[in-house]
């Protein structure tokens, strides 16, 4: 092997790597099981082309003779049979096709086996057996990426692509490795091409399906903390916001306040105008209270009828007063909606705001909304709608009677309400 075709293989080498370092920083970013097997792919094909294109000859020529050749006899076969392991389970056989699934099945099996009996063989003929068995699993695996594709999988018309490179690629492979004669230099550069060729495209196809299982896990993982209606963080997702803040407010150690508004007989809305018309009334509700308290703090919907907001720092404990009243105001104001008729209707939210003051040293978050919801639920009595516990007394008092002046205890935290 002269050095215009080493350096044409070692190309094709380049070109593969490359593919496979993109996967490994993808795999570390966005780490899977499938991302890992596609990494090993890459490097199970980089060996492939190493070993049976001569490089591997001619860069490691140390090693003896009969490792090169019981490892140009395996490569082909082993890497066959563990490429239809994992297309298997890209497409996903065991599942849509009894026969794409026994067939992958039983050539990931039989391929790496073929491999090593082909080792039995009398020498001349183990190369060409090996290269029959590579071949053969290589037509399986294409015949069965197109009847994937032609059951409705529309990446497996990409993976066919990979399969069909793969098989000029493998015979020529095996062509240099028996050092057959009439393979000129641009048979060799042909040859390289259709290798490196298809270690991308069937990588191409690899990533599009992880990057697809990805985006779809992260959807679930967000629809699980995102309220349906509002759009606001809802359930975990508000209670790994309000951690976050309290992490925050640990560190700058300022006052704060913890806002709990409660709905109450929303039943009567959903009886009078509908389901829709009731999740126009929780929007509504949503853009009200975020616009009160600023876009900077949190805002969520905890459960269906409980909003929570987090005002990480106020100015004083007496600007409690003011905002929970502007927010109570705000929401007892008439919300028009349309009925399920088409009717045009006002509701006036039967509402309870409670507010808790955060002082500077840390409170459990989930004492925290025990304790804003309990105001709430007191609210409903008060004229105002408003509620928290005075600082001097630690009574239940409206949030207009509450005495936030100097010289005020530490709030206290009460049993939880019982939601």
């Amino acid at each position: 092997m002269n050095a215009q075709v080493v350096s044409i293989w070692s190309m094709a080498l380049g070109a593969i790597a490359a593919v496979a370092i993109a996967r490994l920083v993808d795999a570390v970013i966005r780490p899977s099981r499938s991302q890992w097997q596609a990494v090993t792919y890459h490097l199970i094909v980089f060996a492939l082309v190493l070993i049976l294109s001569g490089v591997a000859a001619a860069w490691l020529s140390w090693l003896p003779h009969k490792v090169i050749h019981v490892l140009e006899v395996i490569a082909g076969p082993v890497c066959i049979g563990v490429s239809n392991a994992w297309i298997r389970g890209w497409l996903g056989a065991a599942h849509r096709d009894r026969l794409m699934s026994l067939v992958l099945k039983t050539s990931a099996i039989a391929a790496p086996l073929g491999g090593l009996a082909c080792l039995a063989l009398p020498p001349a003929a183990q190369l060409p057996a090996a290269a029959g068995v590579s071949l053969l699993g290589g037509v399986l695996t294409l015949w069965l990426t197109v009847r994937a594709w032609l059951m409705g999988d529309p990446l497996a018309s990409i993976m066919a692509a990979g399969c069909l490179l793969t098989l000029p690629a493998i015979a020529g492979l095996h062509a240099v490795a028996m050092d057959l004669p009439g393979i000129t230099l641009a048979g060799h550069a042909l040859l390289a091409g259709c290798a490196a060729l298809c270690s991308g495209v069937t990588g191409y196809a690899l990533w599009r399906r992880d990057l697809h299982e990805w985006r779809a896990r992260r959807a679930v993982a967000a629809s699980e903390q995102v309220d349906p209606v509002t759009q606001l963080p809802g359930g975990l997702g508000i209670v790994k916001q309000l951690l976050t803040a309290q992490r925050r407010r640990t560190r700058t150690r300022r006052d704060g306040a913890l806002l709990a508004i409660l709905v109450f007989d929303a039943e009567r809305t959903t009886a009078q105008a509908g389901t829709a018309a009731l999740n126009e009334f929780y929007i509504c509700l949503a853009s009200r209270i975020q616009r009160q308290v600023g876009s900077v703090n949190v805002v969520g919907r905890y459960y269906d009828r409980c909003f929570v907001s987090l005002v990480e720092t106020i100015q004083s404990p007496a600007s409690m007063r003011t905002l929970g009243l502007r927010v109570a105001t705000s929401l007892r104001r008439p919300v028009h909606l349309v009925t399920a008729s088409g009717e045009a209707m006002s509701v006036n939210a039967d509402i309870g705001v409670g507010i808790v003051h955060l002082g500077r040293n840390p409170v459990e978050v989930e004492d925290m909304l025990d304790q804003a919801q309990c105001m709430a639920q007191a609210a409903r009595t008060m004229r105002s709608r408003t509620a928290m516990r005075d600082p001097a007394s630690g009574e239940v008092v409206p949030v207009e009677h509450a005495r936030l002046g100097p010289g005020r205890r530490k709030p206290h935290l009460v049993a939880p309400y019982a939601q």
